[in-house]
């Protein structure tokens, strides 16, 4: 059965927020929020939580999982990001876009795209999912909470609660966080590419 946090979407308490990453080091799958749909999170190197995830959304080896980070520091330790790149995403960020880069030597082979060798990177601007990625001090590897053969992402705590209470092991809940995905932007090839149109204005990538 599922633990549920009620948590502050402007001053998340700090012992929740402990107690939750405490069952993430301790690899737990959790729901949280972040500033595009709820998503499912795990710890990096958590293969129990990357089956989970696959299970519950029934996805195969070609999906992007996405290492979501607090910060342009971290995300630089895990994928490789040349200059003008950089600047792209750096003006983008936080915000509600997924990159599809190539990966570091950081990321655990089994998360990489197997042809391309590539991983999606994202930071959140979301006051819950920031206050999370502090604590833990490194990425969440995480997915969209979008099931199989629906259109829309839940979108409220209770919900995914009810419906997921006995495959994932908490759901943090700080309110109604939208519907709508990142917009995923694929620079693995150098320009970008728009792999799928979301939340995050497309424009500056056209």
């Amino acid at each position: 059965m599922a633990k549920y946090f009620d948590v502050h979407p402007d001053n998340p308490q700090r012992r929740t927020i402990s107690t939750v990453v405490d069952s993430v080091r301790a690899d737990a799958l959790i729901a949280y929020p972040t500033d595009s749909c709820f998503a499912l999170g795990c710890r990096l190197g958590s293969r129990d939580g990357m089956s989970r995830i696959r299970s519950i959304r029934n996805l195969d080896e070609r999906h992007h999982f996405t290492l979501v980070c607090q910060n342009f520091a971290q995300l630089g330790q895990f994928v490789h990001v040349d200059n003008d790149v950089f600047r792209a995403i750096k003006a983008a960020t936080p915000g509600r876009y997924t990159f599809i880069l190539p990966a570091t030597k950081e990321v655990p082979r089994k998360l990489l795209h197997p042809k391309k060798k590539t991983v999606g990177v994202r930071i959140p601007d979301h006051v819950v999912a920031q206050a999370l990625l502090s604590e833990l001090g490194e990425p969440l590897l995480s997915s969209t909470l979008l099931l199989p053969d629906e259109e829309e992402p839940m979108t409220q705590g209770w919900e995914i609660k009810e419906r997921l209470d006995h495959v994932v092991d908490a759901v943090v809940d700080s309110g109604d966080c939208g519907t709508e995905p990142t917009t995923v932007v694929d620079f693995s090839e150098g320009a970008a590419q728009i792999v799928r149109a979301g939340a995050g204005d497309t424009a500056r990538f056209a």
